[in-house]
Formats: C-alpha cells, structure tokens, sequence
C-alpha cells in the first residue's frame, strides 16, 4: 500500500477521483435543481410545476437532458462559427473550475491551496467572457445587447463582491477557506462571520444572485425586452451549457456564501444532538437554504429595471462595503478586536 501511495502515476489518479467525486453530484444537483426550482415557484404561486415524468415529476431533469442532447444545433449564417461554439464551453468550465478549492470538511478539497480565495475570484470572473463572446458571435442585435448588459453588470456587482470579501480577509487573516471556516469555530452561529459582516453578508449574496444573471437581476436574458439575451441563437448543447453554468454558480455562490459567513461545516450550536449530525450535513443544509432563497427572491420579485440595477451596484453596494470596511479596520484596533476574532 505504501509503495502504491508513492508511485508517480499516483497523486494525478488520486487527484482525477477527487474530480469525478464532486463533479457527477454537482451535475447531479444542477439537473435536480431546476425541477426544485420549477416545482418550489410553482408551489409559491400556487401552481403543481411538472408532475407528468416519473413520479411527480422526478424524472423531469432526465427528460430535458436528453430533449437538448439529441436536438440539432443551429449556427446562424452570419455568425463567427468558431466563437459561437467556443462560447458555452467558455462559460461552462469556469463553473466547473472552481469548484476545486472549496473545502467541504476540515482539509478536505480537490485542491486545499493557501490562495483558495484568490483563485476563486480569478477564476469566477472568467465566466462572463463566455457571455460576451457569445452575444457578439452570434451577429445578432438582440444577443449583442444581452451581452453587454452582462459586462455593464458583473463590473458594477464584481467591485462590491470583492469588497465584501475584504472584511472576512480582515477578520480571518487568510487566504485558504479551509482555514477561513476554521477561524469560524467555537461558539456555534454566534460566531460566525455573519454577525459582525452582516452588511458584507448582505451585499455578497445579493451580488451574487446579480453575477449568476438571475431575477431579479436577469436583465441579460430580459425574454420581456430582448427575446433571450445573449443566448438567443442557441439550442441543444450549447443552450444546455449556459444553463448548466447558471446553476452551478448558483450552487457556488450558495456554498461560498456558506463557508464565508456560515461557518461551513460547523454546527449552529455546539451541543448535542447538533453535534452528532456530520459537518458535511450541516454544510449542504446551509447551501440548500441558501440555493431556495435564490428560488424564493425569483418567484416573489419583478425584473428590476437596468439603471435601478446599475444604481444598486455603483451608488449603494460600493460605498456600503467601503464604509464598512473602515468600521471593521477601526474595531480591529481598538478592544473589540478581540470580540471579533
């Protein structure tokens, strides 16, 4: 066994089963997610959603996955053929890609790096090129406003995101999420981080339902004024790996949003039986609440109009988190610092 742990070909296999392990329950999630959506929406507006495939519905996300496998995909006449295809994957291996710094349990992730926040936020930016490029290869008029509202969009929602995560680098000190979780410990939901960066909380979870384009922030897929957006002249599997993306950032921002301010896989209170139920338990029950928040805002809300949305970003997000930042700096020197840590 020792000499099988050592053998060269071994830490890619090992890291190879690690991917494969979060990624087919993330696929997974994705596909049962958009029945959870149709179905709780459906129930908020008092409607029954779809209940005709399986058992109430349950092989519903199965029978949209083979529709869009086996339906032909059209590439316009005028479009830029090789960005126009290029486009879904553009926007879905980010979503995949950052899924390998997030910790799960103490020390356990694909990758448990030092920069795990860091890479993050380089990585997750890099989904909106995916949108960009493919508003603009599409050479259509329609998809083309889609995409730059997006631009317009994740530049405003991006500078309050990353301050917001400036207060919880103040508090913890690090860069690695496993340990940021970790600096969350001890004295159940008390001390995590959401109390003393509640308007950070607020702003970062907020920012993130505006990043992954849903309403009431979707204003660039706007069906009442731009058709579809920028995904317009998509179908089959290129329509299927925007959506594919959508939810699973929906699914990250819930469980980053979880391992920032929730403290991760700890309990809310250290004593029992709460501490009988696993860490990674309480971690999904944490992302899951925050996942029907997400389906929650959508089926209550309207669309905002574009300049509330760029207002809300630019002229109350921004000067909040800064504002807040300055609060924090100042309580960290002062005794309260110790409250805080």
């Amino acid at each position: 066994m020792h000499d099988l742990v050592n053998a060269a070909w071994w830490p890619p296999v090992w890291a190879l089963i690690k991917i494969i392990i979060v990624l087919i329950p993330l696929l997974l999630g994705v596909a049962y997610l958009t029945l959870a959506e149709r179905k709780v929406i459906g129930y908020i507006q008092i409607r029954i959603g779809p209940n005709r495939v399986g058992f109430r519905g349950t092989l519903q996300p199965i029978a949209d996955a083979l529709k869009l496998l086996f339906k032909e995909v059209l590439i316009p006449s005028t479009a830029n053929r090789f960005l126009f295809l290029a486009a879904p994957v553009l926007a879905f291996v980010p979503a995949m890609l950052v899924w390998a710094a997030v910790p799960f349990g103490p020390n356990v992730a694909i990758s448990n790096m030092n920069a795990g926040l860091l890479y993050v936020l380089a990585i997750a930016g890099l989904g909106v090129y995916g949108i960009i490029i493919a508003g603009w290869a599409s050479n259509s008029k329609y998809a083309f406003l889609g995409a730059m509202r997006a631009a317009a969009q994740l530049v405003a929602y991006e500078i309050a995101m990353g301050f917001a995560l400036v207060g919880v680098l103040m508090l913890a000190q690090t860069l690695n999420l496993s340990k940021i979780v970790e600096a969350q410990a001890g004295g159940g939901f008390w001390s995590w981080y959401w109390l003393p960066l509640f308007p950070f909380f607020l702003v970062y979870f907020i920012s993130g339902v505006a990043e992954t384009n849903r309403a009431p922030f979707d204003v660039a897929e706007g069906e009442s004024e731009i058709v579809a957006g920028f995904h317009v002249e998509y179908s089959g599997m290129g329509f299927a790996l925007f959506f594919l993306a959508e939810y699973a950032n929906m699914i990250f921002v819930s469980i980053l949003t979880t391992v920032l301010f929730l403290g991760g896989w700890y309990p809310p209170l250290n004593v029992v039986p709460f501490t009988w139920v696993p860490g990674l338990i309480w971690l999904l029950l944490k992302t899951t609440f925050l996942l029907y928040v997400f389906l929650w805002i959508r089926a209550t809300f309207p669309r905002y109009r574009y300049d509330q949305i760029m207002r809300l970003g630019w002229k109350v997000f921004i000067p909040i988190t800064i504002a807040w930042i300055v609060v924090v700096g100042i309580a960290l020197e002062t005794p309260m610092r110790a409250i805080l840590r």
